[in-house]
């Protein structure tokens, strides 16, 4: 019979780097660096470097680097913030939680990221930031919605979360905006042991109050100067994630080859197969299919043992959280349709040709191919 194809595979990934992993956490536990510390600093500098910036503040999870991102542009009660309804909720959380409205816009039916072209339509007088997301590995049109934002004079935010090593037009996504914040949860490209999350600038000015703010508002121990939170990596982590960086351009390689693989056994299915843009390299994060009876194609992928997921069956305009902001069914139709129909297919650099084999067949098999 054969083998369950798992969703994700973290265990294959850390296999052959146990050592590395083993020998890093040592390092970090012998220096009792729990909070923070030398494995911190150096992933950070690390992680600046290969993204192409100045600047890389280290956090306890991509939320919280969301969080400072808006208050770094001063956003606050009364302002609103132009995102996405197709995202992980922490995109949203982030505005809500400086007490600003999110304002969603649309999204582009190939790519699944922020429509440009609906942009400025949503700009109103309390506007105070755009915060796209290069969703699923896939970068967002970063061009013509800069253009929108240097025109209404309004900073660019890139969630960046998904996107670790994508890039726009042969640059690395993370430095097109005045931040950019990755999230390194377990299951992200470059993943922690646990939670973590990056902010990226080449604002000297605002890399300094993000490292104040993720420490108490301080930068002299018991001084200060506004209020903060305690949002510092742990020094494991740090450690982790200096290990893996070293790793993910090979990761991302194999990713996009096992993507392609898919585009090839999968084309002459009924489904919707993702489309990379001419201006994008994704990061392969998720491999997103559409039909609309995706729901019976997961039940049978889910019969055969075969991993798949939803990402994400609901939109943000459309959850319970977001009632009061008063928008209603059919307002988004790209986006909704998209959540009806999307479903998530296994990729990951540990995943192999047979399991991508596997996987296709059994697809094939439903649509009687």
């Amino acid at each position: 019979m054969n083998e369950p194809v798992p969703y994700l595979d973290l265990p294959a990934q850390m296999r052959p780097i146990r050592k590395e992993i083993d020998a890093a956490i040592s390092r970090a536990l012998d220096n009792c660096s729990f909070c923070l510390g030398p494995d911190v600093v150096q992933f950070e500098k690390d992680f600046a470097t290969y993204c192409g910036a100045e600047h890389c503040v280290a956090f306890n999870s991509g939320t919280s680097a969301l969080h400072v991102a808006m208050l770094l542009l001063n956003v606050g009660p009364g302002d609103e913030v132009i995102t996405t309804p197709t995202t992980f909720v922490a995109t949203s959380w982030a505005i809500s939680y400086t007490g600003a409205r999110p304002v969603f816009v649309d999204i582009e039916d190939p790519t699944f990221n922020m429509d440009p072209a609906l942009i400025a339509k949503a700009i109103t007088p309390k506007t105070k930031a755009v915060m796209p997301v290069h969703l699923y590995g896939h970068p967002f049109a970063v061009d013509p919605i800069l253009d929108v934002c240097k025109k209404h004079n309004l900073p660019l935010v890139e969630d960046a979360a998904q996107a670790h090593g994508a890039r726009y037009k042969g640059r690395m996504i993370g430095t097109f905006g005045a931040v950019s914040c990755f999230s390194f949860y377990p299951g992200k490209n470059l993943g922690a042991y646990g939670e973590g999350g990056g902010l990226v600038t080449n604002d000297a000015a605002l890399a300094a109050r993000a490292r104040a703010l993720r420490e108490h508002g301080s930068t002299v121990r018991y001084y200060h100067d506004e209020v903060g939170f305690n949002y510092r990596m742990e020094g494991i982590q740090g450690a982790v994630l200096g290990v893996k960086l070293k790793h993910l351009d090979a990761w991302t390689r194999e990713r996009r080859r096992l993507a392609a693989r898919y585009h090839e056994l999968l084309a002459d299915t009924p489904l919707q197969l993702p489309r990379e843009a001419a201006y994008a390299e994704s990061a392969c994060h998720l491999y997103v299919v559409r039909h609309a009876d995706r729901d019976n194609l997961k039940k049978h992928l889910d019969a055969n043992r075969i991993g798949c997921a939803l990402h994400y069956p609901v939109p943000l305009h459309l959850q319970k959280c977001y009632a009061n902001l008063g928008y209603k069914p059919g307002d988004f139709p790209v986006a909704e349709k998209a959540a009806c129909q999307c479903l998530s297919l296994p990729v990951y650099p540990e995943l192999g040709d047979a399991r991508v084999e596997r996987v296709a067949a059994s697809i094939r098999e439903f649509f009687g191919k």
